[in-house]
């Protein structure tokens, strides 16, 4: 039930950490898959994942807060690898930032890169979709849309709407479109490096969960392939929490009060 014998898959953010596992894990299971990030050596490299599991594998690099750029994956999906069964939308990320510096402008790109692209992905993969029977929408969220902690105004709440909009959007499409996202911990990749590098704060993080360390993307990634697979096929509308258990923010960036 968890493979994907000739499936297709677009993957969003590709190149390194969740969305390069992610694709590799679909790969795997017996995916073809396109991906796309804006790094081409880095997507370069997980091709060659790909390509040693004897799947089929398209390259995009590109700038994917370009709505155009994004939307145009399921497209190429279709038009190099014949169909379309599975979205992954990975891409996102905020830089943590003070409440008086957070802008309006700020907010609004913080949106834009988490939500906005993700839509403008999955409504164009939709018709294409159904055309091969319907398919499985993966939403990387946070657990960062649901708890509270100084310094995540932005991301918070643009990964709170990407929540939400998987709860909508698994009505909207369903029957035949199944949608639902992750609520992603504290995952060692690229981006957590310049906190997970200092031990005093990598140690702090790790006991402020319950699980006492921090993620894999191999664990995302898992997760990743059971909501894209028959294995999740009563499952929609649903947000799978991979974080270690915690219940609060495991990193304080020690902002002062106002």
């Amino acid at each position: 039930m968890f493979g994907l014998p000739d499936a297709v898959a677009v993957v969003t953010g590709a190149g390194r950490g969740i969305g390069a596992a992610s694709a590799v894990a679909l790969a795997e299971a017996g995916a073809d898959v396109v991906i796309s990030a804006r790094t081409a050596a880095q997507l370069a490299e997980v091709a060659d994942k790909i390509e040693a599991l004897g799947r089929r594998v398209v390259v995009v690099p590109a700038d994917l807060s370009d709505l155009d750029a994004v939307a145009a994956l399921a497209h190429t999906a279709v038009e190099r690898l014949g169909r379309l069964d599975v979205v992954v939308n990975n891409v996102g990320g905020t830089l943590p930032n003070t409440f008086l510096t957070t802008t309006p402008d700020f907010l609004e790109d913080a949106f834009h890169f988490n939500v906005t692209t993700a839509h403008a992905l999955t409504s164009a993969a939709v018709p294409l979709m159904l055309h091969s029977g319907g398919g499985s929408v993966v939403n990387i969220a946070s657990v960062m849309g649901r708890l509270a902690g100084r310094g995540f105004l932005a991301y918070g709440t643009a990964k709170a709407a990407l929540t939400h909009y998987t709860h909508l959007a698994a009505v909207d499409l369903a029957p035949r479109i199944r949608v639902n996202a992750i609520d992603v911990g504290s995952v060692h990749t690229s981006a957590l490096d310049v906190v997970a590098r200092d031990e005093k704060i990598r140690t702090s993080m790790e006991q402020a969960t319950p699980l006492r360390r921090l993620g894999h993307p191999d664990e995302v990634a898992a997760a990743v392939l059971f909501l894209a697979s028959r294995a999740s096929g009563y499952t929609t509308g649903s947000v799978l929490r991979v974080d270690g258990g915690i219940g609060a923010p495991n990193l304080d960036f020690n902002l002062p009060d106002l």
